[in-house]
């Protein structure tokens, strides 16, 4: 089946008639790879819809312009989009003086939509129908099942699933998953202990259960990527994520980095300072997963509450401890929080600024900022991008 076949639904597509919503500057992932005579269409049809996503409306002269591709290209291109349901024909821009005006083109954002689902969460697995600029239209919830239960995370992952099929009411472009773990880039999902899967074929059997195109990527990957599409990060920084376990997304020179071992980011079994320290389910003594959890920070205030302070700044230290030499060696300038504000605010930032500015060489990386994200749902949101990148090329 062709891309464009895969696409094509017989279904009305309904357009809102509203003005286009651009979501700022065009910010594509990079690729290493070189673009070849035989991709050169792909890559045409990739860059005509990222131009169309990130800057909304406009017409094909405009898209000529602003791609550099021929207006012969971008006509044909334009019709088969049209034909497939993919873009659509919005009216056109009012204009004065002679000549017929431009019709003006954009993605149809009402047309499509995508399922997002995040397995990442300490109580339950979430999930949502998505549309196209990542925003949520339906949500469902399911109970977590035990730890190294692998099979009924497996019959969870796959419930919730058809519960959003069946809550979504356009075509779906596809599924995107976050999970917590390893995942290798075909979905493969080498070790995950904290839901029991251990080379498991996470994409490829839901996609047959499913019969949709799914996207499985590792939790903290695709919130770095909702950071970069839809937040204010550009092409260099880490987005850590403190929830059930901590993990971090990188962006190097505008592109993912995974890392040969697939194992990028894999930050939370790093085992912080020599004075021992809380056991990770990994069964070291020690780890950032261990020390940063939520779980057991919120365990730990309540425990004894005039202790906040206390508990959040050796937080804090702690996680700069374990990120000083990635920040030295990546020459990172921001690192973005995914986490409980109440938690991760004031104390625990101020704590790992002073920390990593005490381990890394002075006046070099003074101006490190740590944040927290302005991104709700940043898994979902990162799961849509994952599935508008596979299916269309959009990031």
């Amino acid at each position: 089946m062709s891309e464009s076949d895969e696409l094509r639904t017989p279904t009305s597509m309904d357009h809102l008639g509203a003005p286009a919503h651009a979501f700022g500057p065009v910010r594509r992932l990079r690729s290493r790879a070189k673009v070849l005579p035989e991709h050169a269409r792909g890559h045409n049809r990739a860059l005509v819809l990222q131009t169309l996503y990130h800057s909304g409306a406009m017409s094909r002269a405009d898209l000529s312009r602003e791609t550099g591709l021929t207006r012969v290209t971008i006509s044909d291109l334009v019709a088969e989009f049209i034909a497939d349901g993919i873009v659509v024909e919005i009216g056109v821009r009012e204009t004065f003086g002679p000549g017929k005006p431009p019709i003006l083109v954009d993605i149809d954002r009402g047309g499509h939509q995508i399922i997002g689902i995040d397995l990442s969460g300490p109580t339950h697995f979430e999930g949502a129908v998505m549309s196209l600029d990542g925003d949520v239209i339906e949500r469902r919830t399911i109970a977590r099942p035990g730890e190294e239960d692998g099979d009924a995370s497996y019959a969870a992952t796959l419930q919730i699933a058809r519960d959003l099929v069946a809550a979504s009411d356009r075509p779906l472009l596809g599924v995107g998953i976050g999970a917590q773990g390893i995942v290798r880039p075909d979905g493969v999902v080498l070790s995950s202990p904290n839901i029991g899967w251990h080379d498991f074929p996470l994409e490829a059997r839901l996609g047959l259960d499913l019969d949709l195109p799914v996207i499985v990527r590792n939790d903290a990957n695709a919130a770095v990527l909702a950071e970069y599409t839809f937040g204010e990060e550009r092409s260099d920084f880490m987005l850590i994520k403190i929830g059930r376990g901590v993990g971090a997304g990188l962006i190097t020179g505008s592109q993912p980095l995974l890392g040969s071992r697939f194992a990028a980011g894999e930050i939370g079994h790093v085992v912080v300072g020599t004075d021992g320290g809380p056991r990770c389910v990994c069964g070291k003594e020690g780890c950032l997963e261990a020390w940063l959890n939520v779980t057991r920070l919120t365990a730990a205030i309540e425990e004894n509450p005039s202790a906040r302070d206390e508990v959040l700044r050796d937080a804090g230290a702690r996680m700069a401890i374990g990120i000083a030499p990635i920040v030295a060696a990546l020459d990172l300038s921001d690192i973005v929080l995914s986490g409980p504000p109440e938690l991760l605010a004031d104390v625990f930032i101020d704590s790992a600024i002073d920390t990593l500015r005490a381990r890394t060489l002075e006046g070099i990386f003074e101006d490190v900022a740590i944040r927290l994200t302005h991104q709700d749902d940043i898994v979902l949101r990162g799961a849509a991008v994952m599935v508008l990148s596979g299916q269309l090329g959009v990031s």
